[in-house]
């Protein structure tokens, strides 16, 4: 079965009725990012990445006749220089922000719910995060750091660890101070990264590659984490 098979529950009308609502309160134009490789024929995502995006942009609420979600499709094959500014070797990867926040693999099944409200809350320009975190990263970042959230398409909980990871990033953007990569690797496509480290159960948050929980992290306890961690030149 090809992943487009097995995920053909996914572009349904009921669906694209769940995503219009879900995405009717977005404001602003979002930029995002497809990395795919037409030459990599050992790419079993790549297609049903491209197709989920363009499915979630054409759900999305338009503006002068347009979709406020504007998907750019980045083959390897004619565009290598954008995975080397975007940093991104693998594929499929769905990055939005310069590549600051990204999806590495498919963002599918319940990660199309971290992937909804990720593209919504950009689109505000709110993270929806506490007062005491925004004023933490603006005080206290000074150091690069790089989240990897693993997770697996049945998991639950993982959309709320993505989330509260790729919120942080943006609101380090906003600060004027983009040094978080918030990473969200889905476990299944990159096996060697769950094994580098030894996840048993997910989400598993490691924060410049040291395993620092299991579950969903507490926001204050994650932040402060990323800044003790933080690599400073």
């Amino acid at each position: 079965m090809s992943s487009e098979e097995e995920y053909a529950e996914l572009f349904t009308n009921e669906v694209k009725d769940a995503l219009k609502d879900a995405l009717k309160d977005m404001k602003d134009p979002v930029d995002v990012y497809v990395f795919v490789d037409s030459n990599d024929k050992s790419c079993n995502y790549c297609d049903l990445t491209q197709k989920l995006l363009l499915f979630v942009s054409d759900a999305a609420p338009t503006k002068d006749g347009k979709s406020l979600l504007n998907v750019h499709i980045v083959d390897r094959a004619k565009d290598a220089k954008e995975f080397e500014e975007f940093q991104v070797t693998r594929v499929p990867t769905v990055a939005f922000l310069k590549g600051y926040i990204r999806w590495t693999g498919a963002p599918v099944g319940e990660e199309i719910r971290a992937l909804v409200e990720t593209i919504v809350r950009l689109s505000q320009g709110e993270s929806g995060l506490s007062q005491e975190t925004l004023n933490a990263i603006k005080e206290k970042l000074n150091g690069k750091v790089k989240v990897e959230v693993v997770v697996t398409p049945s998991c639950p909980y993982c959309p709320y660890a993505a989330l509260l990871s790729h919120m942080v990033a943006y609101e380090a953007c906003k600060a004027n101070k983009c040094d978080i990569i918030s990473e969200v690797v889905e476990a299944y496509e990159n096996q060697d990264i769950a094994e580098k480290y030894q996840v048993m159960s997910v989400p598993a948050v490691a924060v410049n590659e040291s395993v620092e929980f299991i579950g969903v992290p507490n926001e204050e306890n994650f932040v402060n984490t990323i800044l003790e961690k933080q690599k400073v030149n």
